[in-house]
């Protein structure tokens, strides 16, 4: 028996950051190496910038300079600077900050005196420099352990702040900073921040007409009307129609991108079928309303409560926090709701060109969505009494099960659904997957080309209309019931159609699951390279390369074809904590259209020439140079 004796040498205390380095999930969420929007590098990044939005939106400074050199970043605003005396505790003390009330900021992003010191924390080198009336305090940093610290009398230099770090390689493997992130992330703070200049590697970024700029900018088709641009003290949005399904809709808190939504992108949702309905004096389906709108919304808050360390959803009830005990104090909900209901209403009966275009595009959304659901039932029911259903479903224990090993929100980011076709490769994942929160669904074949079908063909279609069922999103997205999306096909020619066949129907009529980061794809390997002693599995023929020099001697080289040529032992790295998922991203300004055109339309001289640029042979892959 061993001895796991449980003792006092067994307590340990975390001092200063050290918490940071061990847990960094828990204060930035993923880490990853730059590839998807949402990896902490971009947090890092973000936390120090919020700061110097922080002190323009206090009425300090409105320029901010950063420049991105490889893996080092750095960062000047020209704000009031950190008090001098305080320069080491604000970047290296835990829950040490001046955001704690609202005395000094108001309506700011950071309120729990931790995205410095996690920055500190989780870089190879951190320097920051305040400066203050001609004098500054310094200190410098590695991996969050102070390595000097001092004062200078004379500086010449404006008020404000510096910060210069470089993200840990230990902690971000082989990172890289994706500078169209970079950019998108810019753009979005000149928008929401009028007056303000931010200068990314030299390039100005300023906006003067806050969020319509945003809209006007990344819109990818012509809207049916000019956008309408509404703003007061707190709240500012903007609207207008297209001609394409879902709702694009971006928001934000305290000038931050909360990609995710929350309580006020909920609010101003049902705020505008509220108003609509009212106006047109009918009652019409909220999601009617909502077909195809295009927007934004900025609100600003006192004491934002953020669902999570990286802040991409608000969880925030009330506009100041002051009211949250007094049922009569001003809610989101009815913010949001109140200024839309007053503002849209009159926008509407100055402007009356625009009440025929949008009511003509309600009834439309109306008559498709009513026709598509009488056709979409009788297929469902068709599906029920053949059973269909539960063969091409395995779900998971979080739907169903209430005794599950931990608490179930724990599990609710990790649920997801794996789309993979045949029986072979979806037996396989439901042999080695995780019950508790993965789902497997089974197609059966390639699913028909959305792009070139109609709407009522694609609801006839069985395996599609299942699909929907599964993921439950046959009303709202927000009843989605997996948090992750996951395409996993065969990394062969029938694969690599059916996974673009799958995506181009998420893209053309369920294009927001992509905007909001649901839909992934899963690699899986290659290769596997072995000898004796190891084996490794890889992604790539680089990665194939470098494991065959690696191991040397008596290599063997296995060509994965499918997922089901995979056992299961091997299999189960794959859906695991290893897992790799690659994110499919669809910006604003890309056009859905012109991209299914170009991937799934006729076939033209210039996909051909992509084709031929792009695609690897069979033989190349299996080509091995030993």
């Amino acid at each position: 028996m061993q001895n796991n004796e449980y003792t006092d040498a067994n307590i340990k205390t975390l001092e200063g950051v050290e918490h940071i380095r061990r847990r960094p999930g828990m204060y930035i969420g993923r880490l990853g190496n730059g590839a998807n929007p949402g990896d902490g590098i971009y947090v890092l990044l973000k936390e120090i910038v919020d700061n110097c939005i922080d002190e323009f939106s206090a009425g300090y400074g409105n320029k901010v300079i950063i420049n991105i050199e490889g893996g080092q970043v750095t960062v000047r605003d020209f704000g009031r600077g950190i008090p001098l005396g305080s320069v080491v505790k604000a970047t290296s003390e835990l829950n040490t900050g001046g955001k704690f009330d609202d005395k000094v900021f108001k309506k700011s992003v950071g309120l729990n005196g931790v995205g410095t010191k996690a920055v500190n924390a989780l870089s190879e080198k951190f320097y920051v420099e305040s400066f203050r009336e001609g004098e500054s305090s310094w200190a410098s940093y590695e991996q969050g352990v102070l390595k000097g610290s001092g004062n200078k009398e004379k500086v010449n230099e404006k008020n404000g702040t510096l910060v210069v770090f470089t993200p840990d390689s230990e902690m971000f493997n082989g990172f890289e900073f994706n500078m169209d992130y970079v950019e998108t992330m810019v753009k979005n703070y000149s928008y929401l921040k009028k007056g303000l200049t931010l200068v990314l590697n030299g390039t100005p970024y300023k906006s003067d007409n806050g969020l319509l700029d945003l809209v006007r900018e990344n819109m990818s088709e012509t809207p049916l009307y000019e956008p309408i641009h509404l703003e007061d003290e707190d709240i500012e949005i903007v609207l207008t129609h297209g001609n394409s399904y879902g709702e694009n809709i971006s928001s934000f808190v305290n000038g931050q991108n909360t990609r995710d939504g929350g309580t006020h992108l909920a609010a101003f949702r049902e705020a505008i079928a509220k108003t609509l309905k009212d106006y047109f004096k009918k009652d019409y389906k909220p999601e009617d309303c909502r077909q195809g709108i295009i927007g934004a919304i900025s609100i600003q808050i006192q004491e934002p409560n953020f669902e999570g360390q990286t802040k991409t959803k608000l969880g925030s009830t009330y506009m100041w926090e002051k009211y949250k005990n007094d049922e009569h104090g001003p809610t989101i909900r009815s913010f949001v709701n109140d200024f839309v209901a007053r503002n849209l209403d009159n926008y509407l009966r100055i402007h009356l060109d625009l009440v025929p275009i949008i009511e003509n595009k309600i009834k439309e959304s109306q008559a498709e969505r009513e026709e598509i659901a009488g056709i979409q039932k009788k297929t469902r029911e068709r599906n029920k009494k053949a059973n269909v259903y539960n063969r091409k479903l395995r779900d998971c224990r979080y739907h169903f099960c209430d005794k599950l090993p931990k608490d179930k929100q724990d599990l609710a980011e990790q649920t997801s659904i794996f789309i993979t076709e045949g029986d072979s490769a979806s037996g396989t994942i439901t042999k080695v997957r995780n019950a508790n929160y993965q789902a497997v669904f089974s197609l059966r074949g390639k699913p028909i080309n959305c792009y070139k079908e109609s709407r009522k063909r694609v609801a006839e279609n069985e395996e599609l209309n299942l699909l929907i069922s599964a993921l439950g999103v046959e009303d709202d997205l927000d009843n989605l019931r997996y948090n992750n999306i996951i395409v996993a096909t065969d990394a062969d020619d029938d694969g690599m159609h059916i996974r673009m066949l799958v995506l181009t129907f998420f893209m053309k009529y369920y294009p927001d699951l992509i905007r909001r980061g649901h839909v992934h794809i899963l690699q899986t390997p290659l290769f596997r390279v072995a000898n004796k002693k190891e084996r490794r599995y890889c992604y790539s023929i680089e990665e194939k390369e470098k494991a065959v020099k690696a191991l040397k001697t008596s290599v063997q080289i296995t060509r994965f074809k499918g997922l089901g040529e995979i056992s299961s032992d091997e299999f189960v790295d794959f859906i695991g904590e290893n897992m790799r998922l690659d994110l499919v991203k669809l910006s604003d300004e890309e056009s859905i259209s012109d991209i299914m055109e170009f991937y799934m339309g006729d076939n033209t001289i210039d996909r051909q020439n992509f084709i031929r640029a792009n695609l690897k042979s069979e033989e190349e892959l299996e080509d091995v140079n030993i």
